[in-house]
């Protein structure tokens, strides 16, 4: 608004009078900005370069405050190309951090609703909650500490809930360790007694091969005894038996020779023997090959007799083929007949051929159109695929508007008149990148909103679905007179040369009533686009008449033109990227693409009906055309049945006239036998004699092998009777031979065995093999019984004792013993952690009495002050520390609570019970209850009388002049339009 502007405020009140776009908040902004505030604090742009006036390349604010010992200056100039800006500090160039350090240090914080308090952020002062309340009012009106004591109390008091958590956690624990060890004590005891047992066994294991291994080196010495006194008897018994064994040993080696010529003689009998069953069975072999000579004559006989039966059957069946023949030559002929049937199937083939063609051409066209049809199909799938995707973005956004959507699409029979789904989803825009400007344009809240025709049917809707579902939706009622097709106040032409290249609603499309419901509503017919052009030419574009809202290509733009001064005023805010209309769906090719599916299913119908037409003629030629096949069959087997006989009859002759020819004769293969079997008999009686004399010599030989086994019987009675004398000295020599040979054996046998065990018994015991067994194991061993069975006796009871004690380890001592340690160190550390949370909430309750006795005071003089300044309008209201847990620090807050009419209760100020001008009303008493207490050097409030009817406006005006005029007061800076 202003080139060059400088306020000199006073003292005490400075009131900032002027109409609406007169620059009354460019001096604010200046405040805030210059006070090295964010930009989010003004609620205007968000780019600082946005508050510099608009043609300007950049913008300066100079401030001057008030500081004992020497005012500071400080110096801001903000560049809008980059955003950036340059700071000085008496004038000496600085950075932000330094001027937010200098600006802290005289305590004032422009970011605290209770001092600084813009014209946008006015409604924000009553959605403040009663934790945040309490936080401005410290900063702003407390001593400095007392904000700093309420942090480090909710600091201390999280500290506390930690060691409180660890203390229990800490006892829980020890507790639990404790029960654990109690439990286990018991096993650890049972599981030494056990142990006790396992030593004994030990002991007893060690033991018993050493007296395994004594007991059998005992029976060792006793048998080398034994077998020494057996051997002197062996040798007796060999010197008494000599004289005899020498007569055996002479009768022996004459019979030796005899009994060779036996064997021998023996040989010779077998050779012969196998010689004459040589014969016999050369013998038996003539008699079958005679056999077989009789057989092969039977058998020629058997043939001769089969082959005249064949000749009689061969003749009789000639005789019945010539009479069936004679039968078939008086019949008419068939040939014209077949003719005919040959014909009419090349025609029912040719009827056929066409079907077929006909029936190809239709499926070709069956294909393409299913082909067709899987095409439209998918883009009409991609299409409400897109559509899906914008109801789950709705979905997302506001769950109640989708679950009324759904409700609609289910009873939309229920309503008379024309009913659209939320305009999000109805909107389409032609061009991704115009989308947004619509939705920019167009609020979230009509975006979701539904549009109907005819407003019975959105009373009926809202009754519904508000009333009895409980949803929370918006819902419009379109104009009666549609305005979707009103002109532009301008020909888009006209605007080209400024950059203007169409109109908004030229932008998207959308049904009839949405369009006239946005054209009436948002004039979308009436607000241009620009682009780049437009922006740089914008100064001479608000001059143009006509236009209120305009867009750039990364700006919007509205212009009002005061009732006052006639001046234009205009505001700019950045056009965010689309969230919703990006998506967008082409309605008319959607249309036309279900009217083309509707189309091919039609002709996909009549496809269908005309091919099962087609199969019924083709069944119908199939069974003419088999019927007439059947009759040629017919036919063509009468016509051959004639030449089929006579090759037959031929054939049979044929047949005859060769078995005629092949007759056996008898008389000749009679003859052959005889010839063939005398040859036989001659071979026969060769092998007889060859046979006779084989036999002989066999007898011969026999009766020599008896003359020597006589012989041999005589020695073998002399031989029997010598070793019978000396029979009973040779078997006690055998069994004295046999016992020193058995002893010897078992002497080998304990040998070994000793060594064994030896090795056994001082490997048991770990030591080496030269060592002796150690003086403490000779002691222990002493204790322990000195024979195996009661060493076995003792070890069955040790080991039955020590398998009573099931189910224990070392690990169970191991954990006992690591748990008692645990238990040590957790009793210490509980200990450290109690003392520690005692002296915890001894400084917690220091620190509380430090900030809360001057808070409760503090909140005293607030409302002493703030409830006459109610009294003195003739309503009520109060304030109070809330808190629901004197512990919880961070849920303390200020209450404010304010009846303004004398039938109500007192009710806490919130965003949503009082109305606008009653919240207005009791922020800026709230705010005047802080003046006199304040000690920040200024405060700000910007417009804070809108909305308030003209009795209350005045009533708190006179409290501002009254309460900000006093000279103990800091400086107040009030912005009105009006006073």
């Amino acid at each position: 608004t202003y080139d060059y502007s400088v306020v000199y405020p006073g003292p005490n009140l400075n009131m900032i009078v002027g109409a609406n776009g007169t620059g009354k908040s460019s001096i604010v902004c200046a405040i805030c900005l210059g006070l090295a505030g964010k930009t989010a604090i003004l609620g205007r742009g968000d780019k600082v370069g946005l508050y510099v006036k608009r043609g300007c390349h950049k913008g300066f604010i100079e401030i001057e405050l008030y500081k004992s010992g020497g005012n500071v200056v400080i110096n801001r100039e903000i560049h809008v190309e980059n955003n950036q800006s340059l700071w000085m500090l008496n004038g000496r160039h600085c950075n932000q951090k330094a001027v937010e350090e200098e600006v802290k240090a005289l305590h004032i914080q422009v970011s605290n609703l209770c001092q600084f308090l813009p014209q946008e952020k006015v409604g924000e002062f009553a959605k403040m909650t009663k934790i945040e309340l309490l936080e401005a009012t410290e900063k702003s009106v407390g001593p400095p500490e007392m904000y700093e004591y309420h942090c480090e109390l909710k600091n201390f008091r999280n500290r506390e809930r930690e060691l409180e958590n660890v203390v229990k956690e800490k006892a829980s624990f020890l507790e639990k360790a404790k029960q654990r060890n109690e439990r286990n004590k018991h096993d650890v005891n049972r599981y030494y007694e056990k142990k006790r047992h396992l030593d004994v066994i030990e002991l007893l294991e060690k033991k018993k091969p050493w007296v395994e291994y004594e007991t059998t080196r005992k029976e060792l010495e006793g048998l080398k005894k034994e077998r020494d006194e057996a051997k002197k008897q062996l040798s007796a018994l060999k010197q008494a038996q000599a004289p005899m064994l020498r007569k055996i040993q002479l009768i022996d080696n004459q019979l030796k020779p005899t009994e060779a010529q036996i064997k021998a003689k023996t040989v010779a009998i077998k050779e012969a023997s196998l010689k004459c069953k040589q014969k016999q069975d050369q013998l038996d072999r003539k008699h079958k090959e005679i056999e077989d000579i009789k057989q092969t004559q039977r058998l020629k006989q058997m043939e001769e007799e089969d082959h005249q039966k064949r000749i009689s059957n061969t003749r009789r069946t000639i005789e019945d083929l010539k009479a069936e023949l004679a039968k078939v030559g008086d019949q008419p002929d068939v040939t014209p007949r077949i003719n005919a049937v040959n014909v009419e199937l090349r025609r029912i083939q040719v009827e056929r051929a066409k079907i077929e063609g006909e029936k190809s051409d239709l499926r070709r066209e069956k294909d393409n159109l299913c082909a067709e049809s899987r095409m439209l199909e998918k883009k009409l799938k991609d299409m409400n695929n897109m559509m899906n995707a914008k109801e789950e973005k709705l979905r997302g956004r506001h769950r109640d508007t989708h679950t009324a959507l759904q409700w609609l699409r289910q009873n939309r029979h229920l309503f008379e008149g024309n009913v659209h789904e939320p305009m999000m989803l109805v909107i389409n825009v032609r061009d991704n990148r115009f989308a947004k400007y619509v939705e920019n344009h167009i609020s979230f809240h009509d975006l979701r909103a539904f549009v109907f025709q005819r407003k019975d049917d959105m009373e009926r809707f809202m009754t519904e679905v508000r009333d009895k579902m409980n949803l929370k939706v918006n819902s419009i009622s379109a104009p009666e007179e549609s305005c979707s097709k009103r002109p532009p106040s301008r020909n888009i032409e006209s605007l080209r040369r400024f950059g203007f290249f169409t109109y908004l609603r030229e932008m998207f499309d959308a049904p009839d009533e949405v369009m006239s419901y946005l054209c009436h509503q948002y004039r979308v017919h009436d607000v241009p686009v620009g682009n780049d052009q437009t922006k740089a030419m914008i100064r001479t574009v608000i001059e143009e008449p006509y236009l209120k809202v305009l867009y750039t290509t990364e700006e919007r733009y509205t212009l009002k033109r005061s009732l006052y001064s006639n001046k234009i005023s205009t505001s700019n805010s950045a056009v965010h990227p689309s969230q919703y209309l990006t998506i967008t769906v082409d309605a008319e090719e959607k249309r036309q693409l279900e009217q083309q599916m509707k189309a091919c299913e039609v002709k996909l119908r009549e496809i269908d009906e005309r091919m099962k037409a087609l199969q019924k003629e083709a069944a119908a030629l199939d069974r003419c055309d088999n019927e007439l096949l059947a009759e040629k069959k017919k036919l063509s087997e009468l016509k051959g049945k004639k030449r089929q006989l006579e090759q037959k009859i031929s054939t049979k002759q044929d047949s005859l006239r060769q078995m005629e020819q092949s007759v056996i004769d008898l008389q000749k293969i009679e003859e052959e036998t005889k010839e063939k079997i005398a040859a036989v008999n001659s071979q026969k009686v060769s092998i007889v004699a060859a046979f006779i004399a084989q036999m002989k010599l066999r007898a011969k030989l026999t009766m020599e092998k008896v003359y020597l086994a006589l012989e041999t019987v005589g020695l073998t009675a002399e031989k029997t009777k010598l070793e019978n004398d000396c029979r009973e000295g040779a078997s006690e020599l055998k069994t004295t031979d046999q016992k020193c040979s058995r002893l010897e054996q078992r002497k080998v046998q304990l040998t070994e065995q000793c060594k064994g065990l030896l090795k056994r018994a001082k490997t048991i015991c770990r030591m080496q093999p030269d060592e002796s067994l150690p003086e403490d194991l000779r002691n222990a061993f002493s204790k322990l019984p000195d024979t195996l069975d009661e060493i076995d006796a003792m070890l069955n009871e040790e080991r039955s004792r020590a398998e009573c004690f099931t189910g224990l380890s070392e690990s169970v001592v191991d954990e006992y013993n690591r748990r008692e340690q645990e238990i040590k160190h957790l009793e210490k550390e509980l200990e450290d952690k109690s003392n520690a949370l005692n002296a915890y909430r001894q400084n917690i309750s220091e620190a509380k009495e430090r900030w809360l006795n001057p808070l409760k005071q503090l909140v005293e003089q607030i409302n002493s002050k703030f409830s006459d300044f109610f009294r003195s309008m003739q309503c009520a209201g109060e304030v109070d520390l809330h808190s629901e847990n004197e512990e919880e620090y961070d849920k303390y807050g200020i209450r404010i609570r304010v009846k303004f009419h004398s039938s109500t209760q007192l009710h806490e100020l919130t965003a949503y019970h009082q109305s606008g001008g009653e919240r207005s009303v009791s922020t800026m008493l709230y705010l005047m209850a802080l003046q006199e207490l304040n000690r920040c050097p200024f405060r700000v409030v910007d417009e804070i009388n809108q909305g308030m009817d003209p009795v209350n406006e005045r009533r708190v005006f006179d409290i501002v002049v009254r309460t900000a005029c006093k000279e103990t007061t800091s400086q107040y800076f009030f912005i009105t339009p009006k006073v």
